[in-house]
């Protein structure tokens, strides 16, 4: 099923919501921008929100941006709170929020499978991997996105599950960023190639906390320090990491061979488990840090790789 919003009719409606306004004068014309869309898939209804860029009509090859949303968030909150679409207009980028399933209690959060977390997708044995690469294939085949520059983002769960995308969808992914997450799997993580990482984290997160521990909802999540482990060796990352430190931030940079994949680590000490430069998905949530912005990392990180 897919709901196409033009510049006429129903999508002026839309320009009255706050989430709505950074896409108003797109284009010209009938054409279309947004797609909300969905897809049945393994026994579930899959649902995303495709938004295209300014120029998409004028051009080709376009990188194509994953962007997952948290535990109980969704495709409009992702969007409303992270600026994410805002720099895909700049940058010229396809960008996909894709959705979790729902449960069935009063609030219907959403979550993801990465395997160790978190319900009810992992209660229910959701493959969001497969729904993942069968997303991907579509826009690919559907629309003007280079396949060589698919890059995956997620916050809290789905920072999880981008490292989940990363394990097992390395030949799909040119790069990660991971936000306030872990790495969550419940099986050896073997990807079929190194997957350069960027990570974001507060020193200050109580919900996923840096040193692990129990966090939300009495989940027992993996130290950021083992994720890191794990990904240098996969990565062949076997030079001393280089550190620097920022305004209220430092910074560990781990370089493969010949320098061909980085991951670095961005730890900050102020925010909270929140998207540093972001907004607050609700008036309980932590303050995201204001020492640097996790948008514009990721924009830069990822305009560096491209699968061979």
């Amino acid at each position: 099923m897919l709901e196409r919003i033009s510049r006429q009719g129903a999508w002026l409606c839309l320009c009255v919501l706050p989430l709505f306004f950074a896409n108003c004068q797109k284009g010209g014309g009938d054409k279309s921008y947004r797609f909300k869309a969905s897809m049945n898939l393994d026994g579930w209804t899959r649902t995303y929100t495709l938004d295209l860029p300014p120029n998409y009509y004028d051009t080709s090859g376009l990188p194509l941006v994953i962007m997952l949303h948290g535990f109980g968030g969704s495709a409009d909150q992702a969007e409303h709170d992270y600026g994410v679409t805002e720099k895909g207009n700049v940058n010229g980028w396809v960008v996909v929020y894709p959705e979790g399933i729902q449960s069935n209690g009063p609030a219907h959060l959403r979550s993801w499978n990465t395997g160790t977390c978190c319900p009810v997708a992992q209660d229910n044995g959701v493959n969001d991997v497969h729904f993942i690469r069968v997303l991907i294939d579509q826009l690919v085949a559907n629309y003007k996105v280079d396949p060589k520059r698919v890059y995956v983002a997620g916050m809290s769960n789905g920072a999880m599950m981008a490292y989940t995308l990363a394990c097992d969808l390395s030949d799909k992914i040119a790069a990660i960023t991971s936000v306030s997450g872990t790495l969550m799997v419940s099986s050896p993580c073997q990807p079929s190639r190194v997957v350069p990482i960027l990570h974001i984290h507060s020193a200050l997160d109580t919900k996923v906390p840096y040193n692990g521990r129990y966090g939300m909802a009495s989940h027992y999540f993996t130290p950021v320090d083992s994720t890191m482990k794990v990904w240098t060796v996969l990565d062949s990352c076997d030079t001393p990491p280089l550190v620097s430190e920022g305004g209220n931030y430092s910074k560990t940079e781990w370089t493969g061979k010949d320098g061909n994949v980085a991951i670095d680590l961005y730890l900050t000490q102020d925010g909270g488990h929140s998207w540093p430069g972001g907004l607050k998905p609700r008036w309980q949530a932590d303050a995201p840090s204001t020492a640097l912005n996790a948008t514009d990392l990721m924009s830069d990180f990822f305009q560096r790789y491209r699968l061979p």
